[in-house]
């Protein structure tokens, strides 16, 4: 529910532009991070790199416990893969070396 609100809020929030073939849950980076601090006060948690060298990022409140996955390509668009509520930051210990628990 919250990834079709939030593909509803970007669809609506993009200033319209040149007719560029991308998703609908795809926009620029910047406008997918401003709009994810301002309408859902979501920051960036965590952070990895995916296939074809794509930038994979967690964003997160603690105050509402919303959270939203990204992807970013390298063209700058990122789009939406995955949202939802509840989040929860862990910051597990390691396991003893030669322990592969």
């Amino acid at each position: 529910m919250l990834l079709t609100l939030l593909n509803a809020t970007f669809l609506t929030a993009w200033p319209a532009g040149p007719a560029v073939s991308q998703p609908a849950n795809c926009a620029p980076r910047a406008n997918v991070v401003d709009r994810l601090a301002s309408k859902f006060g979501e920051t960036r948690q965590s952070m990895g790199l995916g296939t074809n060298n794509s930038v994979i990022e967690v964003f997160a409140s603690d105050e509402t416990g919303t959270w939203t996955i990204t992807v970013t390509r390298t063209d700058g668009i990122s789009c939406l893969v995955a949202s939802g509520q509840a989040f929860e930051a862990f910051a597990d210990a390691l396991p003893p070396v030669g322990n592969d628990a």
